[in-house]
């Protein structure tokens, strides 16, 4: 990679679309032990299209109140204020991560079907395993491969040698930094740590590809892992990334995974990932 093109990628890093400002609000929100549904019915009760989201994500089957929740304020109370938190989140990327990703072999939607994908994986995960619930697992595992929204690009121009990497039985992960001198992980993690994201949350991402080099081995970083090579084996998104994943040892004894844990969790996943990916309008 020569110089001017790594100058290119930390600029599209920059001038990367911040996250909304119904999001920045609401982490506030939440934050704020006053907090009540009025108060966070007042961030998007001037956005349709985002009240419109959140009531559909709220009353599909897979949050369990199919049909019954008729505002946002309703599905603060019913669904808590996380899990409120985490559709608007999901509602407010759903525009950019739905389109192709150039350079990774995505059509229209597979991206963000596989993002989806992650997300019902990881917390199919944290409920077999029986683990205490994970804060901003949801979140973590729909975001992790943003960074391919800058890279997509760049790698596009350089395909013939993916290619030549590729040939040489080197992970994708691994072709996009020996050529481009970084990968969609570590852009990944610039791009929430620009949006103000927790730690955990930006070394989940960060990580999650390579969980054991992460300098703070966390559940969170290891579920992201996990969930993201299962959905890769079962093929939902796969792309030019290839079925050869598989998680890293140490991060499923670390977990205590076993071969039916992924079963059911795979099950499960192909399960809701096509109600939930075709939800948002």
């Amino acid at each position: 990679m020569n110089q001017t093109e790594r100058f290119e990628i930390m600029e599209k890093v920059k001038s990367f679309p911040g996250i909304s400002g119904a999001v920045s609000k609401i982490f506030s929100l939440l934050d704020d032990p006053d907090t009540d549904a009025s108060r966070i019915e007042d961030v998007v009760r001037y956005d349709p299209g985002l009240t419109a989201n959140i009531l559909k994500m709220s009353n599909s089957a897979y949050f369990g109140f199919s049909g019954k929740i008729g505002s946002v304020r309703q599905a603060v109370v019913l669904l808590g204020w996380k899990r409120t938190a985490q559709i608007v989140i999901a509602s407010c990327v759903n525009a950019m991560m739905d389109e192709p990703v150039s350079g990774y072999n995505l059509q229209k939607g597979e991206f963000w079907r596989h993002s989806i994908a992650v997300s019902v994986a990881a917390e199919g995960l944290v409920k077999e395993l029986k683990l205490p619930d994970v804060e901003k697992i949801f979140t973590a595992a729909l975001l992790h491969d943003i960074g391919k929204l800058v890279l997509g690009a760049f790698l596009k121009k350089d395909m013939e040698k993916v290619e030549i990497e590729a040939a040489r039985g080197v992970s994708f992960e691994i072709a996009e930094r020996n050529i481009l001198g970084t990968d969609h992980a570590e852009i990944g993690a610039m791009i929430l740590k620009n949006w103000m994201f927790p730690p955990g949350m930006v070394s989940a991402v960060r990580w999650h590809h390579d969980p054991d080099s992460a300098g703070d081995i966390s559940v969170l970083t290891d579920i992201v892992h996990v969930a993201n090579v299962l959905c890769l084996m079962i093929g939902v998104g796969v792309g030019r990334e290839g079925l050869r994943y598989k998680p890293s040892p140490l991060a499923t004894k670390r977990l205590g995974l076993t071969t039916g844990h992924l079963e059911m969790v795979a099950s499960q996943t192909l399960q809701w990932v096509d109600d939930l990916s075709d939800m948002f309008v």
